[in-house]
């Protein structure tokens, strides 16, 4: 049976299950017309009494015995309705339990592809795409299923993998001529020589070249952020917080913060990119007389931080596009040197993600937002 298809299978099992049901049903009818035959069996003193009470007008006999017969015949028709269907619910009660049993049986590799599919839907940055099905059995139109889902999966995966290793293998070789070129100006615009315009265009090719750099590390550390997490260290994100707020300049927006204790399992490094992140793009994007406040905690056996920050109003349909690479508000592109990268939120959801965490944004009333991570 094991070699048959999923629709030969269940055929077969429908027939089998359908004529055992009817020879139950048969059976308990056989066995019902016998128990009510032999509760009024034919009783020949009763013909004679009859017989005698007629005196002996067989005519009148046979009229009664023709009563006495449809009398016998409703009671064994009303036994057979009433309790044949008594009979037959139990049947179809039985007949239901073992159906629902075998379709489930039938069904359990369908669940065990969507249970993969929905493990697979909840990672992000194709990091579970390594998992496959790999289902054992016969092959029918469920192991086809599963093998092309596997099929699908693997393509994915080398593809997810071979932009990882372009992006991280480009922003290597890239490094190299960056720090070729900041040398070389350095060098070009400290000679005695150099005049006034060489040094300023000197320095205005030392920010972009900086520029760059910061986007070259910010590619690498997105690119990083997005495999599995292989440290696991035990770090407590109020510590990080601290860490990061005391190391702002002077002559920012105002600061407050309420560091409870939140202790999460991760990679130390990225945690402190996450919490520098988010802390450095409150401050980017605020107003003048502006504020922001950082808050840790532990929800539901879970590290929240959250960092509010005054600024421009965002509007809620594009709260989704400032977690997107080389996004801005409004759909700017990454503009001047005194603008950010567009790689900062980007690089936070990637980092939460690889965390098993999340990270949202809303609008705060009057302007700026409130993003919550939860690790």
């Amino acid at each position: 049976m094991n070699r048959l298809t999923i629709r030969a299978r269940l055929t077969l099992l429908y027939v089998v299950l359908f004529t055992v049901a009817g020879l139950a049903l048969l059976a308990i009818t056989y066995f019902l017309v016998r128990w009510q035959m032999n509760a009024n069996p034919f009783d020949t003193k009763l013909i004679v009494t009859d017989l005698l009470k007629t005196g002996g007008d067989f005519k009148a006999l046979r009229e009664l015995l023709q009563a006495k017969t449809e009398e016998s015949n409703d009671a064994t028709l009303t036994t057979i309705l009433t309790q044949g269907g008594i009979a037959l619910a139990l049947v179809l009660a039985a007949a239901t339990g073992v159906a629902w049993a075998l379709a489930g049986r039938a069904l359990q590799p369908l669940h065990r592809i969507t249970a993969t599919a929905a493990r697979i839907a909840a990672s992000a940055g194709g990091r579970g795409l390594h998992e496959r099905i790999a289902l054992k059995g016969p092959k029918d139109e469920v192991k086809q299923l599963a093998d092309t889902f596997d099929a699908m999966l693997s393509r994915l995966d080398h593809s997810f993998d071979g932009q990882r290793r372009f992006v991280a293998n480009a922003s290597h070789e890239l490094r190299t001529p960056l720090a070729l070129n900041r040398a070389l100006v350095e060098l070009a615009i400290t000679r005695p020589e150099a005049s006034a315009d060489a040094r300023q265009l000197g320095d205005a090719l030392l920010k972009v070249n900086e520029r760059h750099e910061r986007l070259i590390d910010g590619l690498l550390m997105l690119a990083d952020s997005e495999h599995e997490v292989a440290e696991q260290t035990s770090v407590d994100l109020a510590d990080v917080a601290e860490y990061v707020l005391e190391a702002l300049p002077a002559g920012g927006p105002a600061v407050t913060s309420l560091l409870d204790p939140a202790p999460v399992t991760g990679d130390p490094v990225l945690l402190e990119r996450l919490v520098q992140n988010l802390v450095e793009n409150a401050v980017r994007h605020n107003v003048p007389d502006g504020w922001l406040r950082v808050e840790t905690a532990t929800v539901d056996g879970r590290a929240r931080l959250v960092v509010v920050n005054t600024g421009p109003v965002v509007p809620a349909y594009e709260l989704e596009s400032i977690f997107q690479p080389f996004r801005r508000l409004g759909r700017e592109r990454v503009g001047g040197p005194s603008r950010g990268l567009g790689l900062g939120l980007s690089i936070v959801r990637a980092i939460a993600q690889a965390h098993r965490g999340t990270v949202t944004a809303t609008p705060r009333p009057g302007g700026g937002l409130t993003l919550t991570t939860t690790l």
